[in-house]
């Protein structure tokens, strides 16, 4: 008992400093595409906005870590479950622009000359638009199916976390299928 709660206590810990450093990475990732204006293309405003998505989703990570307790979870209060609602949709956001990255990487390459015609209205709609109706399905399901403990976790026979958990399998699915044909190609 006492040796698995020490491996509890390190993974905690090793959780805690990965995030730390992958946020520190991305921030400085973050930093140097804001300051370096002479590499500003299509390709990297998506690969900015999936670094966004991706500081915005550890930050929520942290926001639930140190508000999150089983005291507050037990109130499913409003608040809770908003931040629980921000954290999955930052969660969908890293996977849509990665579907933004596998698209215009798979343009780029497939259809050599076309990525003159991809604009970045196109890709801001499908990394930050899409997931939203997305989370606010979930949202609803959960409100309606499964309204406890700050909608975190899963009941048996409730299965509204596949809302957003389906798009995003899908999403991976096709990137695979983009990078296979990808490889073909190369």
């Amino acid at each position: 008992m006492r040796k698995s709660k020490v491996h509890y206590q390190v993974a905690v810990i090793i959780n805690y400093l990965g995030h730390c450093i992958s946020l520190g990475a991305l921030l400085l990732a973050f930093t140097l595409f804001m300051r370096l204006r002479s590499i500003r293309c299509l390709r990297n405003i998506i690969h900015w906005n999936l670094i966004s998505a991706f500081i915005l989703r550890n930050a929520t990570w942290f926001i639930v870590q140190l508000t999150m307790n089983p005291s507050v979870t037990e109130s499913n209060q409003v608040w809770c479950r908003l931040v629980t609602a921000a954290y999955n949709y930052f969660h969908v956001t890293n996977f849509f622009w990665m579907f933004g990255e596998g698209c215009y990487l798979h343009t780029a390459v497939v259809l050599t000359y076309s990525t003159d015609k991809l604009r970045k209205w196109m890709f801001v709609c499908i990394g930050w638009g899409i997931p939203f109706p997305i989370i606010v399905a979930w949202a609803f399901g959960k409100l309606y199916y499964d309204n406890e403990k700050c909608w975190f976790g899963k009941r048996a026979g409730v299965y509204t976390d596949y809302i957003y958990q389906g798009p995003m399998i899908l999403v991976l699915l096709i990137n695979f299928v983009f990078l296979f044909n990808i490889v073909r190609i190369l």
